[in-house]
């Protein structure tokens, strides 16, 4: 279950302060205070929880939408053809508050955030995109994932989910012409002047294919000299749909689709999912699966740390770290493999716990891995961190302050780069995390060199968590017994005709999650990834929305590389460790 605090007193205050305002509250599988509000008295509901409320919910955590036109169980919810909601974070009360907007018609509209916090630009640009609601007052509409010239909004109902539900793609001549026309530059169209009075600005594509960026990203660079004046990132390029699938596959068979996000996390994806998944079905995770768990999240946190630590240091301009990090990072996989069957993405998680026990030896083979990495992890900071050239690259560059991070919905490393301790295995506590002892690791600052001092710390304590779990791993089941468990316990199947039948449903068609709405969010190797799931009582999800910490960081590139050179670009790029299918999922 999620451990957030419950704040009742938040609805009273919404209450009092808007009266009429207040459409509804809704109780949800999570636990979450939830409130319907007029989408005209929103921003004024939202700003007070931001501003006003005593231990305010400071950070913009989420902002998606959901098509209600099919969806059957609302259980009292007001009518609505889409709803519009607000997912809010206060440090201070370690709470979350969820405000839904609800709004009727074809092409519907609301009030414009973005004077309220930063990162609802992205956000609602996304809605738009996905769904066709317009924000009245938003500074530059548009779409964001999907190409400019793309028709309707993908994540309607009425959208297809699949090729074959859609007309063969065909290329005349006059769409060719549209599509070009479309690609050409034009500055003005992306908000970006000239020239200024004294001179002409240079525009320069980085990207899509440059090395520098860590996927499939462009970043149009407006420039004075070598000095950046500003840049508008141009992602959508990796969008795969990972949302939409969510509405065709069945809860199960969802899980492989999931490792493929932040496709360096591995079995960290499967975890946010299953932990959501797992809320509305009230499924009770065995100890042992528990600690399983985490002891592959933290391997996963390891090898994707690695590859983050071996690519920045090779965008300033050091070749050997790479080659040593890629290869300790092969012994992550074989540790995973010998576990798993499989390295890179094992989908090995399951509904209710894992697939299987842990095979005769695993201990020994992570024992081994425990007692080479921390001397690799030495020699790695006399390389990196302590040479003078990484130093002048990344110390003060790319800074942003505390106030400026939680505005812009920084999460993970790059919140605590600035001195915060916030740290969902800590804070809120999620498959067991409360029985590990770790730090936090923090630095000061919030520059290019502290968000690579806290990843350089978390691996290794990554490491004591992982021994604590080869030490104390718990005897018991590896999945729970429960009847929506996927797949279900084997043993039961030849007991009687009832049984066989549901064991027969259950992995023909999966289970059947009870209708509701739960949202869950771990400390992932990016920052906090999570999952808001509605489910409609059916054998699949209503909704499947992914929180992707990368989306959020990469919105904030222009605003810490405005003014600086070329070369401290590649700097931040690296130091923010974005994965472009968590950015465009």
């Amino acid at each position: 279950m999620v451990e957030v605090t419950s704040e009742p007193g938040v609805v009273e205050d919404l209450v009092s302060n808007l009266g009429e305002g207040v459409l509804a509250t809704q109780e949800t599988a999570d636990g979450i205070p939830t409130v319907w509000l007029d989408a005209a008295r929103a921003p004024r509901a939202l700003r007070y929880l931001k501003e006003g409320a005593d231990r305010p919910y400071r950070m913009l955590y989420d902002l998606t939408a959901i098509d209600e036109r099919e969806r059957e169980h609302r259980r009292g919810q007001p009518a609505s053809d889409f709803t519009l909601v607000y997912h809010l974070l206060s440090f201070e009360r370690n709470s979350d508050v969820r405000v839904k907007v609800p709004l009727r018609g074809d092409s519907p509209s609301a009030p414009s955030i973005t004077s309220l916090w930063p990162n609802a630009d992205w956000y609602e640009r996304e809605v738009w995109d996905m769904f066709g609601i317009r924000f009245d007052g938003h500074p530059g509409l548009r779409r964001i994932l999907m190409p400019a010239t793309w028709e309707g909004h993908p994540l309607r109902k009425e959208h297809p989910a699949r090729a074959t539900e859609m007309d063969p793609f065909r290329l005349p001549d006059e769409r060719w012409e549209r599509e070009e026309t479309a690609l050409e530059f034009r500055p003005e169209d992306w908000g970006l002047e000239q020239a200024s009075e004294d001179s002409e600005f240079l525009f320069l594509n980085l990207g899509p294919q440059h090395p520098g960026t860590h996927g499939v990203l462009r970043l149009v660079l407006q420039l004075d000299g070598e000095r950046i004046i500003d840049i508008v990132p141009d992602i959508g390029f990796h969008h795969r749909g990972a949302e939409k699938m969510g509405e065709r596959q069945s809860w199960h068979t969802y899980i492989p689709y999931t490792d493929r996000i932040d496709y360096l996390g591995g079995v960290m994806n499967n975890l946010a999912y299953l932990l959501a998944v797992e809320t509305l079905a009230g499924i009770e995770v065995p100890a042992r699966a528990r600690t399983i768990r985490v002891m592959l999240a933290e391997l996963f946190r390891v090898a994707s740390h690695l590859v983050w630590y071996g690519t920045f240091a090779q965008d300033l301009g050091a070749l050997s770290p790479v080659f040593y990090m890629f290869e300790d990072r092969e012994r992550v996989f074989d540790v995973v493999a010998a576990i798993c069957g499989d390295r890179m993405h094992p989908n090995w998680f399951r509904i209710g716990g894992v697939a299987q026990d842990l095979p005769h030896g695993w201990d020994e083979l992570i024992r081994e891995f425990l007692d080479y990495m921390p001397g690799r992890l030495d020699d790695y900071d006399a390389m990196v961190m302590r040479n003078h050239i990484f130093k002048a690259r990344t110390v003060g560059v790319g800074a942003y302050t505390l106030d400026e991070a939680i505005d812009w919905g920084i999460t993970g490393p790059g919140l605590r780069a600035c001195g915060f301790d916030w740290d969902f295995r800590k804070r809120r506590p999620y498959s067991g995390y409360d029985a590990f002892e770790f730090e936090i690791p923090v630095a000061e600052g919030g520059d290019a060199y502290a968000r690579a001092q806290v990843r350089a710390e978390e691996m290794r304590q990554s490491l004591r968590i992982i021994e604590q779990c080869v030490d104390h791993m718990p005897p018991g089941d590896v999945r729970s017994r429960h009847p929506l468990a996927t797949p279900p316990i084997k043993e039961r199947t030849m007991q009687d005709i009832e049984t066989l039948i549901h064991h027969f449903l259950g992995v023909s068609w999966g289970p059947v999650i009870p209708e509701g709405e739960a949202f869950h969010g771990i400390e992932a190797t990016k920052g906090n990834n999570g999952y808001y799931l509605v489910s409609d009582g059916d054998t699949r999800s209503y909704r499947t929305r992914i929180r992707a910490p990368s989306f959020a960081h990469m919105q904030m590139v222009p605003l810490i590389s405005r003014g600086l050179l070329v070369a401290d670009l590649l700097s931040i790029l690296g130091s923010l460790d974005f994965v472009l299918a968590d950015v465009d999922r």
